[in-house]
């Protein structure tokens, strides 16, 4: 389970104080498929840096299962990311120079090197790109690019995901291929948290929340 307990996130610019996030609490269940609706610069792609453990909240406590981020180390914030965190962003981010297949290995390598092909392999099975192994990021379509941080998210198993809009770049086509490997996901027990300006997309899940202006609502279904 992850608990947000009054967490206020501010950053300095131009001598200016921005205030990201105020006051956030949120308590997701284990398995639980969130959706946090915005705009641009509403702060949802913080509050997923704050729960991944990249940044730390001005104030408030951040706690994901047994861990209370605020106590962990630098070397165990990436132990904790490797081992619970699956993040998706809206780019991508996948390496031009290497292949499909290498790109779903890649953060594992150092670590579980043995039988890890094998398992990136099944993965991308699993997600249709049993053809593209051995293509480039260059040669794919935007949803081929998508499919394929979604492996590379999953490589290490983990029981959370954190999604950033990660169907912002896709046509709608795409958007429902992914939208039904997410549900998939979900099905088997995996806790979605994702942010969108996408109301379409915002319809799947478990329960959804508006983010303006840094202030948290859990939006009614109408």
């Amino acid at each position: 389970m992850i608990r947000l307990h009054n967490i206020t996130k501010k950053f300095n610019q131009n001598k200016d104080e921005i205030i990201a996030l105020r006051d956030i609490n949120l308590f997701i269940e284990k398995g639980e498929w969130i959706n946090i609706l915005g705009p641009s610069g509403s702060g949802k792609t913080t509050l997923l840096n704050l729960i991944g453990g990249m940044d730390a909240p001005t104030a408030g406590m951040i706690t994901v299962g047994e861990f209370d981020l605020a106590q962990l180390s630098e070397k165990e914030k990436r132990r904790y990311r490797r081992n619970y965190i699956g993040y998706i962003f809206q780019d991508f981010r996948l390496l031009p120079q290497y292949t499909v297949l290498e790109n779903t290995m890649l953060p594992l390598i150092p670590y579980q090197p043995h039988g890890l092909k094998e398992k990136a392999m099944q993965i991308l099975k699993n997600l249709g790109l049993e053809h593209r192994l051995n293509q480039t990021p260059e040669q794919l379509s935007g949803g081929e690019k998508q499919r394929t941080a979604i492996a590379r998210a999953l490589i290490n198993d983990p029981p959370i995901l954190l999604c950033d809009e990660p169907t912002g770049n896709l046509d709608a086509g795409n958007r429902d291929i992914i939208v039904e490997i997410l549900n998939d996901l979900s099905k088997r027990g995996k806790t979605i948290l994702l942010v969108t300006h996408d109301p379409v997309l915002a319809k799947n899940g478990h329960k959804r929340y508006d983010l303006r202006d840094g202030v948290l609502r859990e939006s009614v279904p109408r």
